[in-house]
């Protein structure tokens, strides 16, 4: 393994597939996800000359796919992230889906060993250090664990002040590729998600720390709660509508707003470049235990894709397959649900599908992502289940009242069934 700053003797290579060309078969390597993915590095991966590898990393569904069906036969990927891929993926164990938190993977990368671990940064300065930019994550603890690095220095990363660096003196190879960086734009957020955000911002006031996911959810809320002031953000990831809290005046001057990934438009990483007040760092420091707790009033949103009548979230599962993962989710909503201060919300639309689902159930139809005695609250576009202080009838009762009005006669009838058992 390498440690930090031992200088390598760097090789040049001009393309993708020389640094490709460098590996071995079998090798294990690691490989940075989100907005630190690079896709033509990922297109040679899969070449028919390229060997098969064990690669790890956490790319992010619908960041970052994951070609399974094309990695070089004999080649596995492991993730703490399922992927939407073809059936039998996971059972045939070409893809590994890890079910662990960001902490989580990031306590079990420190114990982990890597052949190869990849790298993408910005330019080096005059003291030859090189920003990760937007997207930190894993990969600072994955390169401690590392026989080589690779690194790909992009003009287009932008040079955030409280961004990790990379010394490129660390570097055994080195690619300089000029390419666009991995782009997530919300759109519009829909009606439903405005009237969701409406109801989880009225737990957000003044002062206080917000962690968020990725959608229009999300979004819409980041839009609504612009007339705060003195917030403070920390999360795993962050995207364009951050900017308008910051250019708003909604942001604490005080504080350094922390996650370990942006991911956004390209307008927004430009925004990003030379900001003083944004940290990004790796995962066991934003998503750590000791980190969050010393948050103030703590309010963790999260999504989810069904919630049963106990209370309990499943993040993961759709239709009987595995299409995701739990991410930080679990890591912040523990965090804000133990604060005495903190709020843990899920927020999910009613319904699902054309046949408009209920995706309040009567018990989980996947894995329980989430535990009860980690969520607080859960939201819907039909209302608020307050579920703190409650019995586990009373919180049954709460979310069936959240429920879309044409499902709430079978969610009673299902519970009525569970309780007698009680």
């Amino acid at each position: 393994m390498r440690e930090a700053g031992t200088p390598g003797a760097a090789r040049r290579v001009n393309d993708p597939a020389g640094l490709v060309r460098l590996l071995s078969a079998g090798d294990r390597i690691y490989l940075p996800g989100a907005g630190a993915e690079v896709p033509a590095l990922v297109d040679a991966l899969c070449a028919a000359s390229a060997p098969p590898l064990h690669i790890t990393g956490a790319f992010v569904p619908g960041i970052n796919p994951v070609p399974v069906e094309r990695l070089p036969e004999g080649s596995i990927w492991s993730s703490p992230f399922a992927q939407p891929a073809p059936s039998g993926s996971q059972a045939g164990g070409r893809l590994r889906h890890l079910p662990m938190s960001y902490g989580a993977f990031a306590s079990h990368l420190r114990g982990a060993t890597f052949d190869v671990g990849f790298v993408h940064v910005s330019p080096p300065d005059a003291n030859g250090l090189c920003s990760l930019g937007i997207a930190v994550e894993f990969t600072p603890i994955a390169l401690q664990r590392c026989r080589r690095i690779f690194a790909v220095v992009n003009p287009r990363m932008p040079r955030i002040p409280g961004a990790e660096t990379f010394a490129l003196a660390r570097a055994d190879a080195v690619l300089e590729l000029d390419t666009p960086l991995r782009e997530y734009d919300v759109g519009t957020p829909s009606p439903q998600a405005s009237r969701i955000a409406e109801l989880i911002a009225g737990f957000v006031i003044d002062g206080s720390t917000l962690q968020v996911g990725l959608g229009k959810t999300p979004d819409a809320l980041m839009r609504i709660v612009a007339d705060r002031r003195g917030l403070r953000l920390h999360s795993g990831m962050l995207s364009d509508a951050t900017r308008l809290l910051a250019d708003g005046g909604s942001l604490d001057p005080r504080a350094l707003h922390a996650s370990c990934v942006h991911v956004g438009t390209a307008a927004y990483y430009d925004w990003l470049a030379d900001r003083a007040d944004f940290a990004v760092r790796a995962c066991d420091y934003t998503h750590g235990p000791a980190t969050l707790a010393g948050l103030p009033r703590l309010v963790a949103v999260n999504s989810a894709l069904s919630v049963d009548l106990f209370g309990q979230a499943n993040l993961e599962m759709l239709d009987g397959r595995m299409i995701s993962g739990v991410g930080g989710a679990a890591d912040f909503a523990q965090a804000a649900s133990l604060a005495h201060d903190g709020v843990s919300i899920i927020a999910l639309p009613a319904t699902s599908g054309r046949n408009a689902v209920s995706r309040i159930t009567a018990r989980l139809d996947g894995v329980c992502s989430l535990p009860r005695h980690a969520i607080d609250v859960v939201i819907t576009e039909h209302g608020v289940a307050d579920l703190r202080g409650l019995a586990v009838t009373e919180r049954a009762e709460r979310l069936v009242a959240i429920a879309a009005p044409e499902h709430r006669g079978a969610l009673q009838d299902a519970w009525k069934d569970i309780a007698a058992r009680f």
